[in-house]
């Protein structure tokens, strides 16, 4: 394990875009709760009946509320290091390093096994930056003075970086299978961006909200709307809450299909 992590280590600190794909990552996740943030203010600061009904919610930047908040909008950002996983697992094809491993003595499961802590890593880089943004944005928010357990609400730290591995080993089952960069990252950000949201809404719509078992779906689900924004549609957000435990359930089953296809494709395919 420890050549393993030794080498993967290796990979990622010559690999550039990892290191700007982190750099974007750093200044999004800050940025977009930022912008929320002055759109809660914005809404909060209406004399009509929905600012009166978000006031009466609180501020979703102040604890307990801000690590629900920012799981929500940090989770639009996971496209980010999906890229980066994407390129990782693609480079090994395009160079042949996969091969290489395992002349130098690796299995085919060691080999599997290397991407996955690759993953795990990004997770928790991706987790840690989460929070970090939540803590700032919190004690920033809670006024002085104000006792206030800063760690309720904290179990959105394992809801996020559940989410965000769920829909990273699904970017890893798309290269794996692709093999090329372009065709893969074609792939991913169509389905992400485009294909899935639309199955989604239409199902919403039209099929019994069947589409809450798609794959990416079925984690976001996971961090549903804050609070504040929930407010716009009381029965559907206390529906979502609800659902929680049943789509962390569905979660853990669907990463274990993912990597066991993943697992049982590399034990069969040719080199």
């Amino acid at each position: 394990m420890a050549t393993l992590l030794t080498t993967e280590w290796l990979k990622m600190r010559k690999y550039r875009a990892f290191w700007w794909m982190t750099g974007i990552i750093a200044l999004s996740y800050p940025g977009i709760n930022y912008l929320f943030h002055k759109l809660y203010r914005d809404l909060a600061g209406k004399t009509d009946r929905t600012g009166a009904m978000i006031r009466r919610l609180g501020n979703p930047y102040t604890f307990p509320e801000v690590w629900h908040t920012v799981a929500f909008f940090s989770s639009w950002f996971i496209f980010i290091p999906s890229i980066i996983i994407i390129m990782f697992i693609t480079n090994e094809y395009t160079y042949k390093t996969h091969r290489q491993n395992i002349i130098d003595g690796w299995s085919r499961r060691q080999f599997l096994l290397s991407k996955l802590i690759d993953l795990l890593v990004i997770t928790l880089l991706v987790s840690l930056m989460y929070i970090i943004v939540s803590l700032v944005i919190g004690y920033v928010n809670t006024g002085d003075g104000v006792k206030v357990n800063v760690w309720e609400g904290s179990e959105y730290i394992f809801y996020f970086a559940l989410q965000t591995f769920s829909q990273l080993s699904i970017a890893f089952l798309i290269a794996f299978l692709a093999r090329k960069a372009f065709i893969a990252l074609g792939i991913f950000l169509f389905y992400f961006i485009i294909l899935e949201p639309v199955i989604v809404g239409v199902a919403k719509a039209k099929a019994n909200d069947i589409g809450r078992f798609m794959p990416l779906e079925i984690s976001d689900r996971i961090v549903p709307l804050p609070a504040f924004l929930g407010v716009m549609d009381e029965k559907a957000y206390r529906q979502q809450m609800v659902s929680i435990d049943n789509h962390i359930i569905y979660t853990l089953i669907l990463v274990a299909v993912t990597w066991a296809v993943c697992f049982w494709i590399n034990n069969r395919r040719d080199l």
